[in-house]
């Protein structure tokens, strides 16, 4: 079931993780975006026909429907929803809690740091395949935290025209401000450029498909917004030694690659008998799923289920570092020590009885995460994101003649600029 690799083949494969974008997903995507520049609203209600299968006239949700949709849904998935949100928030009003640096405060010149967030941030939640009320509540809330004047979110609609219910309730309890039914890139471009509809943000968070992903590339290095991250197919890479239970390794496994093609979900383990084991398991969890489902998962455990044997735990965390997953579980009979040896993973996961679902849904940790091995240089969505750390200098009017102004003529006159120097110069030499 899971292809065998060892760990020379594991970091071969690891190299191409982060492979460039296929050029027709990226020409799709450019084309998609300048007809959106162009045609605005018109645009938008064209690729929602062609793309999701319905006509909308209006974009905009009422902003009543989502407030009726949590009275509406069942009460257990409301408290359920509920916790995770309160979770959700704990945990990133403690990120926004950190105090702002001290600073320098020397020679009568003092340099700190002020924290602003945005004024608009633009959520997107996929749809297709399944409804993600999770995702709705780990975009926006934590820019709620960090003080969003305005958070707009889009979602694809469904066949019907409509926006999930659970996904609107999610909304009412995230305190999203604005949400459009339309998905896709095209709705990546409204938030960027702005359409008659949708006015244009700052930043725009979640995950997506390729095209989104792409879309989200192009806008942000055109310079029009701040992204998080590309983020792209999902991804988990399970270490698991001889006290792992194979029936927890496999259902997190298949629970991942019930995401659908083009996720990775690799088994690394210094023992293979651990890995026939997990492939037992892995079979008899996907003949207990539905049709559907098993179909994605089996369509992803086909192209990206591996099961990589290594010679020993250090060698297992070399491939999760050439990796840099964006689900790392160590189901190990002490993770704490191999913790420290975990340098490129989006989230992990301790334990048997830490299943990645947990940042999935209810823990409070995000579950945006870098994919496509930029957890080696990007983060989990959190509440800075959402904010702007703005350096801010004071100077006495003494300090003018002093060793930091000094410092800074000698610098910008040996650059060459001269008017940088005369403009320390200029505040010597005044009364």
């Amino acid at each position: 079931m899971l292809r065998r690799l060892d760990a020379s083949g594991a970091l071969a494969e690891s190299r191409g993780a982060a492979a460039e974008p296929d050029a027709a997903v990226r020409d799709a995507v450019r084309r998609i975006i300048a007809a959106v520049r162009a045609d605005g609203d018109d645009a938008l209600r064209r690729y929602t026909e062609r793309f999701d299968g319905c006509r909308v006239d209006a974009l905009l949700v009422p902003p009543d429907a989502a407030k009726a949709a949590l009275d509406a849904i069942d009460p257990e998935l409301r408290a359920a929803l509920e916790l995770a949100a309160g979770r959700i928030r704990t945990y990133h009003e403690a990120q926004a809690a950190v105090p702002e640096p001290g600073g320098i405060d020397a020679d009568g010149v003092r340099v700190t740091e002020t924290i602003r967030p945005v004024d608009r941030a633009g959520i997107y939640v996929p749809g297709g395949r399944a409804a993600y009320p999770s995702t709705v509540l780990m975009t926006a809330i934590p820019a709620a935290v960090a003080g969003v004047t305005e958070i707009a979110l889009c979602v694809p609609p469904g066949a019907d025209g409509r926006v999930p219910g659970v996904t609107l309730a999610a909304a009412a309890i995230a305190g999203v401000d604005e949400l459009y039914r339309v998905g896709g890139a095209q709705a990546i471009a409204a938030l960027a450029y702005g359409t008659e509809s949708i006015r244009p943000v700052d930043v725009i968070v979640g995950p997506g498909n390729a095209y989104v992903s792409e879309a989200k590339r192009e806008v942000a290095g055109a310079g029009i917004v701040g992204i998080e991250s590309p983020a792209g197919p999902s991804e988990l890479i399970v270490v698991a030694d001889t006290t792992a239970p194979a029936s927890f390794v496999a259902a997190d496994l298949v629970a991942q690659a019930e995401h659908g093609p083009g996720g990775a979900v690799i088994l690394v383990t210094d023992d293979p008998l651990v890995a026939d084991a997990v492939d037992a398991e892995v079979a008899r969890a996907l003949a207990e799923l539905p049709p559907d489902r098993r179909s994605e998962a089996e369509s992803t455990l086909q192209t990206g289920g591996r099961a990589v044997i290594v010679r020993d735990l250090d060698e297992a965390l070399a491939v999760v570092n050439a990796f840099a997953p964006e689900h790392l579980e160590l189901m190990t009979a002490d993770p704490e020590a191999l913790l420290p040896l975990v340098r490129n993973a989006g989230a992990v996961f301790m334990g048997p009885y830490a299943p990645t679902a947990y940042g999935d849904y209810s823990s409070g940790a995000n579950h945006v995460l870098p994919t496509s091995g930029a957890a080696r240089f990007s983060s989990a969505l959190r509440v800075d994101d959402f904010r702007k750390h703005v350096h801010v200098v004071r100077a006495d009017a003494g300090a003018a003649a002093g060793r930091v102004a000094h410092a800074g003529r000698i610098i910008a006159e040996a650059e060459g600029l001269d008017a940088h120097a005369h403009s320390f110069r200029v505040r010597s030499e005044e009364p």
